[in-house]
């Protein structure tokens, strides 16, 4: 397994080696050893979730109050997915900055998001299934949205909020100055201390 830190602290592309035959292929998609020597700990998974999408739906920008918090681990086991990490720990150097992998399956790609940040993605093509790996279960009260289309994040999707399906509560979420001004964003001291603690 290859992992590649991206420009966002805390956010990893992992590219599995896959071994394939006329029977069909084989790839280790998570394993604890290399993840905690690339990641700086273990993950622990406390929910795993999947989600099936048609065609330009768009599920997020969804984060987690911190603590706990929600890391997550992501692949695409059907169709394929832009998926998008947003950086919305004020105090990070990084702030509002976001950045796009598209998972699909040729490359089995797969992306970690740390606590802390925010996490999207958009269908790329009917039936796009989406797996992740979460380090703590759902928790309604603790759970937030950023609007996908906030001009102030800028976020390129391929498509416009017109031509995107949203959920009725990402459809009226608040914009990154919104959510910041009431309070509801976690703070990069907030996130390191959660950390350090684990």
């Amino acid at each position: 397994m290859e992992f590649q830190p991206l420009p966002i602290a805390g956010v990893f592309v992992i590219t599995p080696r896959q071994h394939g035959d006329d029977r069909g292929t084989f790839f280790e998609w998570y394993k604890s050893p290399a993840f905690t020597e690339h990641v700086g700990h273990d993950l622990t998974v406390a929910q795993a979730n999947c989600s099936v999408s048609a065609r330009g739906t768009l599920r997020g920008i969804h984060y987690a109050d911190v603590p706990p918090g929600q890391a997550k681990y992501v692949t695409c086991l059907a169709g394929s997915v832009l998926d998008v990490v947003v950086d919305l720990r004020v105090g990070s150097p990084t702030f509002g900055a976001w950045d796009a992998v598209t998972l699909d399956t040729r490359s089995r790609r797969l992306v970690y998001i740390a606590e802390g940040l925010g996490h999207g993605f958009v269908a790329l093509e009917d039936n796009s299934t989406v797996v992740y790996l979460c380090s703590t279960t759902y928790n309604p009260s603790g759970e937030h949205e950023i609007d996908p289309f906030d001009p102030e994040l800028g976020i390129d999707w391929g498509i416009g909020k017109d031509q995107a399906a949203l959920s009725a509560k990402d459809a009226v979420a608040p914009s990154l100055a919104q959510a910041r001004e009431q309070g509801l964003l976690p703070t990069l001291a907030d996130c390191q201390e959660y950390l350090q603690m684990r």
